[in-house]
């Protein structure tokens, strides 16, 4: 068994479970679908916070529709970026190198992400006039996840098979 193959059947949290490796065990067919799964998790859990975050912030206020899914797309990137430097931050890297490997490694996946996120909650019928009290907010919003992942996963493998997107961020953990 390949040593990243192994390292994904193993319990783990953010990214602990990848040793320290180059980009050249990422290349080419050797980039499994479960690595490209555990990135796109990874980004779907920032984007998740910051979508319901906004959601929220915007339907609490008021808001209208297009003002909110602004707030909650800048807070998805916003999270989804944290999440990344959390984990190059405790490896030693300082502010200014954590942001530039997070916007490396995420802003083609979290951008894939919104898109097909956005774009399921807008042609849902009724869920851009839906509240947070509403069932329908809720299915709509998990089904675009959903969708997000569907389409987000086979991007970050290809991108993490040319040492791209989330390969950025394994040589730091």
């Amino acid at each position: 068994m390949r040593q990243h193959e192994h390292a994904q059947s193993e319990p783990h949290g953010h990214h602990e479970h990848h040793e320290h490796h180059g980009h050249h065990e990422h290349r080419g067919a050797t980039t499994s679908w479960s690595m490209a799964a555990q990135a796109t998790l990874h980004c779907l859990t920032g984007c998740a916070i910051g979508e319901v975050v906004g959601m929220a912030i915007g339907t609490a206020l008021a808001w209208h529709n297009v003002p909110t899914m602004i707030l909650a797309i800048v807070l998805a990137f916003v999270f989804g970026y944290s999440l990344t430097m959390r984990g190059v931050l405790r490896a030693g890297l300082d502010v200014r190198s954590a942001l530039r490997v997070a916007l490396a490694a995420d802003t083609v996946s979290i951008t894939i992400m919104e898109l097909a996120d956005n774009a399921t909650i807008v042609v849902f019928p009724g869920a851009m006039d839906a509240t947070l009290s509403d069932a329908l907010f809720w299915l709509s919003l998990a089904l675009s996840f959903v969708v997000a992942f569907l389409v987000t996963t086979p991007v970050n493998r290809w991108m993490i098979g040319r040492g791209k997107g989330h390969a950025v961020v394994h040589q730091y953990h």
